[in-house]
């Protein structure tokens, strides 16, 4: 059995290599929900899921086995993981740990619903490994739960984030707000009881009517009302006070966080850094010694189980990332974080960078700040290796002489309308000074 059980709350600013594991099944299928993630009322065939994500395992290690970086963090999302018995978590673990070099501090998280069977099992993840936890709780008013489609109650969420914090190093839940008629008084009330009994991490979405689910059939029908865009925003207003004061500010659009108690394996995916994607519908970004990859493995559970039975995985979309693309999700993923966006970064993998007209343009709308550089220029550890894969961009000799270009982040105003900003700026990436 794995022996990874200490949390650390280190993070050193790079964006690290994570694998994302996706357990499919839920006890229920939420209204809200669009993820990857079905009901088997029959159950499913535990040991056959193992062996099949152990299989994955073995193929995404193949595919970076000449640019395999240290796993820093390990997620385990769904569907709901807490379904898993403990001991297939930690086999998935042992299978981890003997394929590629888990640094000593890696976070290991599993998402967990607050309902007394998954709560039960809490002790056995973390022997199995796990040193953070994430609960789906989603309100603290049963009302609400039951309009969400929630099977667990309030007394239930609050009795199972006091045994997670009882249990492991480092836990986090999430909540679901502008509602159907929440006003900001009633927000702030209930976000008031939760920081009370929150750790160091809390996430907070706004509710937004996702295409093709119940929800959004209601809302077409008119049968559902969710607060315009002004009262969202103050709503949105209303969580970034609450939680800055509580020593909880955000540090990702809808996450919150004591210095230290970011999520790590999340950070990986906003730094956009590389991550294994093993599981039905699941996602990965693989830096292969040919080119960044994109993976995309089968949706449906059984079909992704018989791929992976006859041909060893069940990827069923694989692309090279060009660099522009690279720039692109890079914006989009980066400027998500309070942190912001390393333009030196970005210009070494895609040899662009956003042009000084509009960087200017945006700074005078005030959606976005010139910040200085966090670290130095030599942070990234195998930067030749990676470089080497990434094709164009910047030669070290360039990089050497070059000034360093800083760092922009997206104000408060501009990540409430992040999808236009990133748009504003992809259409003005030119030649970095660097490259020309």
């Amino acid at each position: 059995m794995t022996t990874l059980t200490r949390a650390t709350t280190a993070d050193d600013g790079t964006p690290g290599f994570g694998v994302y594991i996706h357990w499919p099944f839920c006890a229920q299928k939420c209204p809200y929900c669009d993820f990857n993630s079905h009901v088997r009322f029959g159950g499913w065939d535990e040991p056959r899921f193992l062996a099949a994500y152990k299989r994955e395992l073995d193929h995404a290690a193949s595919l970076v086995h000449r640019t395999r970086a240290p796993v820093t963090s390990i997620f385990f999302g769904g569907g709901t993981p807490s379904l898993m018995q403990p001991e297939t978590v930690a086999a998935i673990l042992d299978h981890i740990a003997n394929l590629w070099t888990i640094a000593p501090s890696a976070e290991i998280t599993l998402e967990a619903n607050p309902g007394s069977v998954e709560a039960g099992r809490f002790a056995g993840y973390r022997k199995a490994g796990v040193n953070r936890v994430s609960i789906g709780v989603q309100s603290l008013r049963n009302e609400d739960l039951k309009r969400l489609g929630r099977i667990h109650s309030v007394e239930e969420a609050k009795a199972a984030v006091g045994l997670a914090k009882r249990t492991f190093d480092r836990v986090s839940f999430d909540l679901i707000y502008a509602r159907p008629r929440q006003t900001p008084a009633d927000w702030r009330t209930e976000l008031t009881e939760a920081l009370a009994m929150a750790g160091g991490h809390l996430s907070l979405y706004q509710l937004t009517i996702e295409p093709e689910t119940p929800f959004a059939a209601l809302y077409a029908k008119g049968r559902l009302a969710i607060p315009a865009a002004e009262a969202a925003h103050d709503l949105y207003e209303v969580t970034q006070e609450l939680t800055a004061a509580a020593g909880l500010p955000q540090y990702e659009i809808s996450n919150h966080a004591a210095p230290g108690e970011q999520s790590r394996h999340n950070l990986t995916y906003w730094r956009y850094g590389t991550y294994a994607g093993i599981g039905p519908g699941a996602h990965g970004r693989l830096q292969t010694p040919d080119a960044l990859l994109a993976t995309e493995t089968e949706r449906s559970p059984e079909a992704w189980l018989a791929n992976v039975e006859q041909a060893g995985h069940g990827i069923a979309a694989t692309e090279a990332i060009p660099a522009s693309a690279q720039a692109d999700e890079l914006l989009l993923m980066g400027l998500r974080l309070a942190e912001g966006v390393d333009l030196d970064r970005l210009a070494r993998i895609s040899g662009l960078a956003p042009s000084a007209a509009r960087l200017r343009k945006l700074s005078e709308q005030g959606l976005i700040e010139q910040i200085p550089p966090l670290t130095s220029p030599d942070v990234e550890p195998g930067l030749d290796e990676i470089r080497a894969c990434l094709g164009p961009g910047l030669t070290p000799a360039a990089q050497d002489a070059a000034p360093r270009l800083g760092r922009i982040r997206a104000t408060g105003d501009g990540r409430f309308i992040l999808n236009h900003l990133v748009l504003e700026l992809t259409s003005g990436l030119e030649t970095a000074p660097h490259a020309q």
